[in-house]
C-alpha cells in the first residue's frame, strides 16, 4: 500500500477527509431544501454545470490548460457515471424516498469499491479488518436508520418508490465504478481542479436531455423559487461540488479506494448529528449503537494503514 502514500500530507489528507465527511454528509438536507424549489433534473444541470464552469475559470485565470482531449475524455466517463448516474439518482429520488433509505442504499458504494476494485481483491478480501470493517459498517447504517425503514416499508410502495429502490442498486454501483475508472486513469499534466471542473460541467450537461423530456423548463416559474431553495443550491455549488468533489478526487489520487470509501459510512452519521442540532428529532439507543458501530468500521478500515505506520 506503499504506492499510494506518494507525497500528500497528512494534514492536507485529513482535511480532505474532513471536507468529503462533513460536507458531503450534509447534502442530503439541503438536497432536500432544493427541490422545494427546482425539479430534479434542473437542479442537477445548474448545480453541476455552474460548479464546473466555476472551477475551470479559475483554472484558466491561474493559467493552466483547460482544453485537453485526453482530459475531456476521461472526466466525461467518469464525472457521468459518478455525478450524472450515481448523484442524479440520489436526487431524483428523494423526491419519494425517505432520506434514511437513500443513505443506507448510498452506503453500499463503499461494498462496490471492494467489488470493482479488481486490481486489489487480493490485498483488500484477504484482509480482515477491511472486509469485516465494510460490513459491519453497513450493518450500522442499517441500525441508525432502521426505524425510518420500518415506518416506510409499511406503508403502501408506489410504483416510483419500488423503480427508485431498484435505481438505488444501480446508483452506488455507478459512482464507485466512476470512481476507480478516473483514479486508474490518471491525467498527466492535468490538475485535480482541472479534472475535477470537467467532471461536473460534462455531468451538468447530461442532465439537461433528462429536464427536457420530463419539460421541467416549461413547468419552472423561476419566480418562484424560494430563497431556501436558492441557498441551498448556492451551498450544493459552492461546498458539496467545488470543495468536497474536489477534495474526493484527490484523495482517489493518493490514498486506497477502500479509505476513501469511508465516506459512503460517516455521511450518514454527519446527517443524522445535524437533523439532531438543528430539528426537534430524538435519537434513541438504537441509533446511538449504530452510530457507535459505523465510527467503529471505520476505524477498522484503516486500521491496517495504521499498524503499517
Amino acid at each position: 500500500m506503499t504506492n499510494f502514500k506518494k507525497e500528500a500530507s497528512p494534514v492536507m489528507v485529513f482535511l480532505a477527509f474532513a471536507i468529503v465527511y462533513v460536507v458531503w454528509g450534509s447534502t442530503y438536507f439541503f438536497i432536500q431544501k432544493a427541490l422545494a424549489g427546482f425539479p430534479p433534473f434542473i437542479l442537477g444541470a445548474f448545480r453541476f454545470s455552474v460548479a464546473g464552469v466555476l472551477m475551470l475559470t479559475w483554472c484558466k485565470l491561474k493559467g493552466e490548460d483547460i482544453f485537453k482531449l485526453k482530459t475531456i475524455k476521461i472526466a466525461t466517463i467518469s464525472g457521468i457515471l459518478m455525478l450524472g448516474l450515481g448523484n442524479g439518482i440520489v436526487i431524483w429520488v428523494e423526491q419519494f424516498i425517505p432520506s434514511g433509505l437513500v443513505a443506507i442504499m448510498v452506503a453500499s458504494a463503499a461494498i462496490w469499491f471492494v467489488i470493482l476494485d479488481k486490481s486489489h481483491w487480493k490485498e483488500n478480501l484477504s484482509n480482515k479488518y477491511i472486509v469485516s470493517g465494510l460490513f459491519i459498517g453497513f450493518l450500522g447504517v442499517m441500525l441508525l436508520f432502521g426505524d425510518q425503514i420500518r415506518l416506510s416499508l409499511d406503508k403502501p410502495q408506489s410504483n416510483l418508490q419500488v423503480m427508485g429502490m431498484v435505481l438505488l442498486v444501480f446508483g452506488p454501483i455507478a459512482w464507485a465504478g466512476g470512481s476507480l475508472y478516473s483514479k486508474y486513469h490518471p491525467v498527466t499534466g492535468s490538475s485535480v481542479s482541472v479534472n475535477t471542473g470537467w467532471q461536473m460541467l460534462l455531468a451538468g450537461l447530461a442532465f439537461l436531455p433528462a429536464a427536457l423530456v420530463k419539460s421541467e423548463f416549461k413547468s419552472l416559474d423561476w419566480n418562484s423559487i424560494s430563497l431556501d431553495a436558492w441557498l441551498s443550491i448556492i451551498y450544493l455549488i459552492l461546498f458539496g461540488s467545488i470543495a468536497a468533489f474536489s477534495a474526493y478526487v484527490w484523495l482517489l489520487k493518493v490514498r486506497p479506494a477502500t479509505q476513501v470509501s469511508t465516506y459512503a459510512y460517516v455521511n450518514p452519521v454527519v446527517a443524522v448529528l445535524l437533523s439532531l442540532t438543528f430539528t426537534n428529532e430524538v435519537i434513541g439507543l438504537t441509533q446511538v449503537i449504530g452510530l457507535v458501530i459505523i465510527l467503529g468500521s471505520v476505524l477498522l478500515i484503516n486500521l491496517p494503514k495504521y499498524k503499517s505506520v
